[in-house]
């Protein structure tokens, strides 16, 4: 029979793996029937982290001062680092228009250079410029709907999130329990 692949400690990782798969499972939910309410939370957890992030580097920076020669760079960054962390927790809804407008762009220009590999590379089979052509012309869509109807696409967006954290954790939870059995 196989061995289990947590091996000695799959006893401790099981009810781990459950909470887990619980804990993706409620995030799912909350985002697939309160989206907005996700989003605003991802924003302002996102915001505080660049503010750690930035607070820390600041105190790097000027710790570093005549021991390293890039001290400066270290801090530059982190002062913009807390600037933008106070921008996006005073102003969520700029940051998540923002947000989507970065999803839309790199649709858009993933598009543009998918299909024109698609029809000026010779050097590739014809099923791969079709495949190329049909994935920059999906893209190059994605990205003008992305574009103009931002937030629509920011909600599916939200819900496509939700509903793989509910997959997931349903899966994690089916592979906990299976875990489990085996130890048996």
């Amino acid at each position: 029979m196989a061995k289990n692949q947590w091996g000695p400690l799959a006893k401790q990782l099981w009810g781990l793996a459950i909470a887990q798969g619980v804990l993706a499972i409620l995030f799912g939910v909350l985002a697939l029937f309160w989206p907005g309410l996700t989003v605003a939370l991802l924003i302002v957890l996102f915001g505080v982290f660049v503010l750690v992030w930035g607070i820390v580097g600041v105190i790097v920076g000027l710790a570093s001062l005549g021991t390293n020669k890039f001290w400066w760079l270290e801090l530059l960054f982190s002062v913009l680092a807390v600037g933008l962390a106070v921008y996006l927790l005073r102003n969520p809804v700029a940051a998540a228009a923002i947000f989507v407008f970065f999803i839309g762009l790199t649709f858009l220009v993933r598009g543009v250079v998918d299909l024109l590999e698609g029809l000026f590379d010779a050097d590739r089979t014809s099923d791969d410029r079709i495949f190329s052509i049909l994935a920059g012309a999906i893209g190059i869509i994605a990205g003008i709907i992305t574009l103009l109807y931002p937030v629509s696409a920011g909600l599916a967006v939200v819900w496509v999130v939700g509903l793989y954290a509910v997959l997931y954790g349903s899966l994690v939870i089916a592979f906990a329990f299976r875990a489990q059995k085996d130890l048996k």
